[in-house]
């Protein structure tokens, strides 16, 4: 079996691969206060529940955008499972053509996706992550990686909105049926959820402009589902995509 692992700011996912099948996704909170031995007690409980024994990993991958929790995962599965796990950055092979003025800028986890959206899906391609951040990366037809825009994620805006206005308070994400909001509650989520709907087809259609072609869009990360349903462009959810790519680049690594 394979342990793959994402750290983002705001969660890990563990994702358990037998063979080529992704058997099992496991979500955790990113505590930048957790020790590696805490960790490990952590994924050891998760996985005995599951009843998989350590010994049943023959190898492990992580991809992170936290380098501090980076090494407290890498020691907890190196104690947990007597493995040495691959990290992605320089010295791996990904096979991905980089075009942006510093590589090594690119974070981890959309190294990743790009390499899996560039396996599954057809060139030019746009993969949106939806986490902390939300990142639209531009593939072109020849499969190199452009760049892409960044802004904040939904929850972050969302927080950053209600965190510093004193007459506004927390809502839920469900879009409002009318854009124009017609109280606080409503019109918040109108500002959030229909705001981030808009500005993604707005730069799907900014990209396909710069681009003069059409593109295939796919869509990852904890936001994709709320979000990306309400958007008038074809995109395609996948919320494994990260896992499927970090299998592509350990088998990349390891034939």
């Amino acid at each position: 079996m394979l342990l793959a692992v994402d750290i983002g700011n705001t969660n890990i996912k563990f994702g358990i691969f037998d063979c080529d099948t992704l058997v099992r996704t496991l979500t955790i909170s990113c505590d930048k206060n957790k020790t590696a031995d805490e960790y490990s007690v952590e994924l050891y409980s998760l996985i005995r529940v599951m009843g998989i024994h350590r010994t049943d990993f023959s190898g492990c991958i992580i991809s992170s955008v936290v380098p501090t929790v980076t090494a407290r995962i890498r020691s907890a599965l190196h104690d947990l499972l007597n493995l040495d796990a691959l990290v992605v950055g320089p010295g791996i092979k990904t096979g991905l053509n980089i075009r942006i003025e510093d590589p090594s800028q690119l974070g981890a986890d959309l190294v990743v996706a790009c390499v899996a959206a560039n396996a599954s899906y057809s060139a030019p391609c746009i993969v949106i992550s939806m986490g902390t951040a939300t990142v639209l990366c531009v593939i072109d037809s020849n499969k190199t990686m452009l760049g892409g825009p960044i802004a904040p994620g939904v929850m972050v805006s969302l927080n950053a909105l209600t965190g510093n206005a004193a007459l506004l308070y927390s809502v839920s994400l469900d879009a409002p049926k009318s854009v124009i909001g017609n109280n606080t509650d409503r019109s918040i989520r109108s500002g959030v959820v229909w705001g981030t709907v808009c500005m993604i087809d707005g730069m799907i259609d900014r990209i396909e402009q710069e681009l003069s072609e059409k593109c295939t869009v796919v869509a990852t990360g904890g936001m994709a589902k709320t979000i990306i349903k309400h958007c008038t462009h074809d995109i395609t959810v996948q919320d494994d995509l990260i896992m499927q790519g970090l299998k592509l680049i350990y088998d990349k690594n390891t034939r």
